[in-house]
């Protein structure tokens, strides 16, 4: 049996030995309990009724015209697909689709997969997807190993939002802005910094060469710096007109922690798989955590909603009024640079050891005992801060 197929039927041993405790599985025993209604109304269906029960706000709508999901046949730039999410829950909706797409993290073993069904019902049910049909979009060829991660792709999309090499890069924190959100919709301001967003590329597929140093020689001009999208497509499809640019730079870090805490927990359970191990992905997560490898701001952006606001103000607060959710947005994404995913269930149940080796880390790091270069960029006050809100909003936290 090869070693996919091995882990494709560990996954399914683990997804049944525990009961689901992601946000999905958790809304669907309150649907059936009859504690929990999802209301139906058009043209959206259940979409902002599900965004409601999962606590997801409309502002962190996100749009992607590349055709990077199951849905490819109805994703267009005429047609984009609505990704929205918040800490450990994401729903995707395609206008004319049936289906909303729903992605939760669950604590144990990472991301999961559901569907559910448009049409109109008493009880409507949330379906789990099974692993192979979630790898053929959700992929794990960065580690090898068969587990689902989350993917926030840049690519070059032709009119009709196909990717025209099969080369794609990977958006997050660490991604050159250059390299940012191909196939994707941005709204919001970022100065002379230049991204992909917004932009068709009309090159044919092989004459482009080098995707990095093709990127490079793009005229970016015509995407940059929008705030409107009415003239691209028919945004009175969506909850919202906006595909917001800190939201995209939120989704991008957040999605990437994920993944490596998943990955992490699925090393350590697995100690005998190849490649890296747990305690190398951990180190991993501390840096994603840190933002140690993150491409800094040269000049100030902003998006176009209230997501920036809203994000800001759901993260607890020590008595000076400091939150690991605010954000910077001048010179990097967040004012204090350590991720606010260390309030999140996926960081408290990582594995014994992964866990512990985080936490030792993170310590290390911030009370300055590790010296090392690739920590310089946090300064001596950043670092007391971090502490004294970890402290004053992590319980536990002291004493670990």
């Amino acid at each position: 049996m090869s070693r996919i197929l091995l882990g494709l039927l560990t996954l399914r041993i683990l997804a049944s030995a525990f009961p689901g405790n992601d946000p999905a599985a958790e809304m669907q025993r309150r649907i059936d309990k009859g504690q929990l209604r999802l209301a139906y109304t058009e043209p959206t269906g259940y979409l902002t009724s599900l965004l409601k029960a999962l606590n997801i706000p409309v502002s962190s709508q996100v749009l992607v015209f590349a055709k990077n999901s199951f849905q490819l046949h109805m994703i267009s730039p005429d047609n984009p697909r609505a990704i929205y999410f918040n800490d450990d829950a994401y729903v995707a909706y395609v206008p004319g689709s049936d289906e909303l797409e729903i992605g939760a993290i669950d604590p144990k073993i990472g991301s999961v997969y559901y569907m559910l069904n448009q049409a109109r019902a008493a009880r409507p049910q949330i379906k789990k997807q099974g692993e192979v049909q979630c790898l053929v979009c959700h992929d794990s060829a960065l580690s090898g190993d068969p587990i689902p991660r989350l993917l926030m792709l840049s690519v070059l999309p032709s009119p009709e939002g196909s990717a025209l090499k099969a080369a794609s890069l990977i958006t997050n924190d660490a991604s050159p802005m250059r390299e940012r959100w191909g196939g994707w919709y941005v709204t919001g301001t970022h100065g002379k910094q230049r991204h992909l967003g917004n932009t068709i590329v009309r090159t044919p597929a092989n004459a482009i060469g080098d995707m990095r140093a093709f990127v490079q020689t793009m005229d970016l001009e015509a995407g940059a710096n929008v705030t409107d999208l009415s003239g691209r497509f028919n945004t009175r499809a969506y909850l919202t007109p906006h595909s917001d640019l800190a939201a995209l730079m939120i989704l991008g870090h957040q999605t990437h922690v994920h993944n490596l805490m998943a990955l992490a927990a699925y090393k350590e359970t697995h100690p005998g798989t190849d490649g890296k191990s747990a305690m190398e992905i951990a180190e991993q997560v501390v840096r994603a955590m840190l933002f140690a490898d993150e491409v800094r701001l040269t000049e100030p952006v902003s998006g176009t909603t209230s997501f920036a606001k809203e994000f800001s103000a759901a993260g607890p607060r020590d008595n000076r009024g400091r939150s690991l959710r605010d954000l910077d947005l001048k010179t990097r994404l967040m004012r204090f640079p350590l991720s606010y995913l260390i309030y999140t269930k996926s960081f408290d149940e990582m594995p014994p050891q992964t866990r512990q080796f985080v936490v030792r880390r993170l310590r290390e790091i911030l009370t300055g005992e590790d010296t090392s270069p690739d920590f310089a960029y946090l300064t001596p006050e950043d670092r007391n801060a971090i502490l004294e809100i970890l402290s004053a909003t992590k319980p536990g936290w002291t004493s670990r």
